[in-house]
Parts: C-alpha cells; sequence; structure tokens
C-alpha cells in the first residue's frame, strides 16, 4: 500500500471492554485494497475483537471504522450485515459451517441469502467447491468431512461472494501444518487472483509470512502499523514482505 492510495479500512482509537476487560484500548490500523495484513499478539491480546469490530460483527465502545471512506460502527445491525453477505467474507478458526446442511449448500447460503436463484447458486458453489479440491464433499455434511476438508470449505464459503475483504481469524488454527500450508496458500492465491483484500489473525509465524505486512497487538493497542512506525518501533514489531 503506497501513501498516495487511500486505505480500504482504517480504524482510528478503537476501545472495547466486555465487563471490566478492556479489549481494545485504543488500537489504530489501516488495510489497503489487495493487501495481505496479519495482525499477530499473544492470546488475550484482542486480536479477534479487533477483527470483529473491523468486520463489523461488534461496535467498539468509542473510536471509529471507516470502509471505503464511509463509517461503519455506527450503522444499524442490519446494514453491517448485509456489508458482511456482500462485501465482507469471513472465515473462522473452526469454520463455523451449519451442521444441518451439505457443504454445498453451506457455500451456497452466502449467495442465496443475497438473492440469488438455488441452481445458480449451487452452480456457483460447485465451481468454489472445486477449485478448493472439495468438490467430492459437496453432499457431505460437516460431520462427514475431515478438518482440513471443512475447512476449504468455510473457504469457499467466505469467497463465494467475490468479497472486497475476507477476515481470517486463526484460519490454520485447528489443522495440522500440512493441512494449514495448503488452507493458507489457496487462500492467499484465490485473493490474489480476485484482488481481495486479507486480515489474517495469527499467533502463528508461518501464518503471518503470507502476509504483505504485519502488525503486532499487545495488551488492546496495535504497536506498529504505517510505513512510518518503523522509525518508532523495533523490526521485531512491524515487518513488510518484499
Amino acid at each position: 500500500m503506497t501513501t498516495s492510495t487511500p486505505p480500504l479500512i482504517t480504524a482510528r482509537g478503537l476501545e472495547k471492554a466486555y465487563g471490566r476487560t478492556e479489549a481494545l484500548r485504543g488500537a489504530s490500523v489501516s488495510l489497503g485494497a489487495g493487501e495481505i495484513l496479519a495482525v499477530t499478539g499473544a492470546s488475550g491480546s484482542g486480536k479477534s475483537t479487533l477483527l470483529h469490530c473491523l468486520a463489523g460483527i461488534v461496535t467498539p465502545d468509542s473510536g471509529s471504522v471507516e470502509y471505503a471512506g464511509t463509517r461503519i460502527d455506527g450503522l444499524s445491525e442490519a446494514r453491517r450485515t448485509e456489508l458482511r453477505r456482500t462485501d465482507f467474507g469471513i472465515l473462522f478458526q473452526f469454520g463455523q459451517l451449519i451442521p444441518e446442511l451439505s457443504a454445498l449448500d453451506n457455500v451456497a447460503l452466502p449467495l442465496l441469502l443475497a438473492g440469488a436463484r438455488r441452481t445458480a447458486a449451487h452452480e456457483q458453489a460447485s465451481d468454489w467447491l472445486g477449485k478448493f479440491g472439495v468438490y467430492g464433499q459437496a453432499r457431505l455434511r460437516p460431520g462427514e468431512m475431515s478438518g482440513g476438508q471443512a475447512q476449504r470449505v468455510s473457504l469457499a464459503r467466505a469467497l463465494v461472494t467475490g468479497p472486497k475483504v475476507v477476515f481470517a481469524d486463526e484460519p490454520t488454527g485447528a489443522l495440522d501444518s500440512l493441512t494449514g500450508e495448503q488452507v493458507m496458500t489457496t487462500l492467499v492465491q484465490s485473493a490474489r487472483e480476485s484482488g481481495s483484500a486479507v486480515v489474517l489473525i495469527t499467533h502463528d509465524a508461518q501464518v503471518s509470512a503470507y502476509a504483505d505486512r504485519e502488525v503486532v497487538l499487545r495488551d488492546g493497542v496495535v504497536r506498529a502499523d504505517e510505513p512510518w512506525a518503523a522509525e518508532h518501533f523495533s523490526t521485531a514489531e512491524v515487518r513488510g514482505n518484499d
């Protein structure tokens, strides 16, 4: 991301508490169009809360989140839900597939919710399942698939609508190293091909290595974000891949 290109997402001064627990304490971060950003930090540092605020899943207690120039933290729940159906794709650590639905129906669901016809939604879902090597599991339910297969189905569901931003929360945390590498390779290749930006939440250095840029979240505060931050923080706290 260059300084002449406006960020796709900009979060400023985010604060979020759950009871007496302060998850975010003034976190600020930005994401460029087509950029893959890794947010790293220890367990309990606020990584997932930051992702939830950026994706409009929760609203911060204070601070702002702008997407494509529009503040989304003040939007209605219905409008934020619509954004997650159209512009945002979300991949969780354990997939969160609907257990009663087949792989095909899980992937087709975002399209159906957006008003697509069932036949067209199933055709598109089938294409994505084939792309990720799990077309043979199309009729299986989540409980009948391996962890790696289920996570590929979840990735297909996250990308099927052609989102501008994919939010991936510990996408390989429940997978073995080989399967995790396959999932990350598929995610990055698909994002590059479609031009989607990606926010990776991870504590795994092998996962963050896939990113263009890395920021560190410590005690609810982003310790390094924009290029100028390298002047103020150690190299352990900010990294840009060539």
